[in-house]
């Protein structure tokens, strides 16, 4: 591995990668249409604000998660503080997971990735459907929630690398 020690200005922005590749992906807010999957999204925000703050990662500031759910509104067209809404619980509920646990174990954090994006994804659409009359397929957030649980173990994976070459 590459020692970041010597590079202070690189160590500096790969520290803040994190946050970088939020606010890229909810600027971005990407889907899969051009491959023709019909039933196939996943919400790659939700993993990296869940693990980072499972992980108590020091540059992972909750404001900025609040503002990257502010861009996320402006950019999908949901009223304004819904996502910051629940990427501020997201941060709750893991912090709060972050404390009571005595020993981390992967699956363990798995479900309760599970029962959390759950929680989120029936709170949005319950706030969408009865404040704001949308027309939401249901069908749609629970292939989000499957598939948004699938990948979480991808990039806990990939998400450990980063933290280890971020430590040596």
């Amino acid at each position: 591995m590459v020692n970041f020690k010597t590079k202070s200005s690189f160590l500096k922005l790969y520290s803040w990668l994190p946050i970088i590749f939020l606010f890229i992906s909810v600027l971005n807010e990407f889907d899969f249409n051009y491959l023709n999957l019909e039933y196939f999204s996943f919400n790659f925000p939700y993993i990296l604000i869940f693990y980072f703050t499972l992980k108590d990662f020091k540059n992972f500031d909750y404001f900025l998660v609040f503002m990257a759910g502010l861009v996320n509104d402006t950019v999908v067209g949901l009223p304004l503080g819904l996502s910051s809404f629940s990427y501020i619980l997201i941060c709750i509920a893991t912090s709060y997971l972050r404390n009571i646990t005595i020993r981390p174990h992967p699956i363990k954090d798995w479900f309760y990735f599970l029962f959390i994006i759950s929680l989120i994804n029936s709170i949005n659409y319950s706030v969408l459907m009865l404040f704001f009359s949308y027309n939401i397929i249901l069908i749609d957030y629970l292939i989000n929630n499957f598939f948004t649980f699938l990948f979480y173990l991808v990039f806990v994976y990939l998400f450990n690398q980063y933290l280890r070459g971020l430590n040596d």
